[in-house]
């Protein structure tokens, strides 16, 4: 069965060249446009990681991350930040929310999936 991957990310073109590579890759992929949007995604979706950007509308991608971690049904749902902020505090401040990876744009796309097949890869 394919693993499942949530986009959360409100620039179009990101979403449409994310959600190539990963379904180029073998994932089933669901989007989001906004932060709320992406929280009722996971709890009906259940996927198995999330590719989050911290710049969300109504919801930040940190708020996002926060609920799920918090949340022990999600306990096993891997969690990539990517954002244009990549300042060390930043990064600190997603790590400490609970994400699994934090990833800074422009970002190659080869680091990315190799990231999302060493996260995929540790939570079989």
């Amino acid at each position: 069965m394919a693993k499942k991957i949530l986009i959360a990310d409100d620039e179009p073109n990101i979403v449409i060249s994310l959600e190539f590579l990963m379904q180029r890759n073998g994932y089933e992929v669901k989007t989001a446009g906004d932060g709320e949007a992406a929280l009722d995604l996971v709890h009906e979706f259940r996927p198995d990681l999330i590719l989050l950007d911290v710049m969300l509308p109504l919801k930040s991608g940190y708020e996002v991350c926060q609920k799920i971690r918090e949340n022990p049904e999600l306990g096993t749902v891997k969690v990539i930040m990517i954002t244009a902020k990549g300042r060390d505090i930043e990064v600190a401040k997603g790590l400490a929310l609970g994400a699994d990876a934090y990833i800074t744009k422009p970002f190659s796309t080869q680091d990315l999936l190799d990231q999302v097949k060493r996260l995929l890869s540790e939570a079989a």
